[in-house]
């Protein structure tokens, strides 16, 4: 058995009361702040949590410990020092793999899954990228960071939203934001890469709603739903940040499908 480092103790914001909680996992780079407008919005009918994740934001960040399930260990901590009880688990980008992670190794604690343009699923040319890149972002730091975040936009995506993530991204320790990219796409238990993903996802059991900016992608998480309940959306008019080119259709989308969690087909 793999030995995981010990949970560290998240900042998270908060609001709200009512259920389903919903519990809101930021991405590569980012921290709680992109969550502000959802926050403000779920927190109405739900309690609803955005911490930042070990090595981001307000959170520490140990030397290890930068894989998906090391942040999920976290996120079990964390939900039950508050006695949340299940949430509904809503991920952005490598925040879909942790997600992904929580269900799969802390059942009890995820009622459903919402991934927003998940770091899983990458084909074989991407991974072929990812060693060359990593030696380049430890070589080149912020400076890297900065060209790859740049990248990630869409047409929509507004000056501030654009300027927030240039700024968090350059203020990263770049060390930390390569381990987290060895967890995603290199360490052994790595489930990244399509095969490993597919074998992966069939142990997530709870409902999944999916929001991609690629339909080719979009299509490649369907044929991995199990749940009959699960749903994937395609929105390829926004860029990678895709919560935030949309704030408001995400809102409302959430809010539609975790409406009918308890009707027909629901765990």
């Amino acid at each position: 058995m793999t030995t995981r480092p010990s949970a560290v103790p998240l900042h998270c914001d908060q609001g709200g009361t009512g259920a389903p909680p919903l519990l809101l996992v930021h991405g590569w780079g980012g921290d709680a702040g992109e969550w502000a407008p959802h926050l403000a919005a779920w927190s109405r009918r739900h309690r609803v949590l955005a911490p930042d994740l070990r090595g981001h934001g307000r959170s520490p960040a140990p030397r290890e410990g930068y894989g998906p399930r090391d942040f999920a260990a976290d996120l079990a901590a964390l939900l039950h020092r508050l006695d949340t009880g299940p949430v509904v688990a809503v991920g952005h980008s490598m925040g879909g793999q942790i997600v992904t992670a929580l269900a799969v190794e802390h059942p009890a604690l995820v009622r459903a899954v919402v991934v927003l343009d998940p770091a899983y699923g990458a084909d074989e040319a991407e991974l072929a990228r990812v060693p060359a890149e990593q030696e380049a972002l430890r070589a080149e730091g912020a400076g890297w960071a900065l060209k790859f975040v740049r990248g990630a936009f869409g047409p929509h995506t507004r000056p501030g939203v654009r300027a927030r993530h240039e700024r968090l991204m350059a203020a990263m320790d770049p060390e930390v934001l390569a381990r987290c990219r060895d967890g995603m796409y290199l360490a052994p238990d790595a489930f990244g890469a399509r095969a490993a993903a597919r074998a992966y996802l069939a142990r997530r059991r709870c409902p999944v709603l999916g929001v991609y900016s690629s339909e080719a992608a979009a299509d490649w998480e369907r044929a991995a739903l199990a749940h009959p309940y699960s749903r994937v959306e395609a929105w390829p008019e926004c860029g990678h940040y895709l919560h935030e080119d949309r704030p408001e259709a995400l809102i409302a989308l959430v809010e539609e499908w975790t409406a009918g969690l308890g009707g027909p087909g629901a765990a």
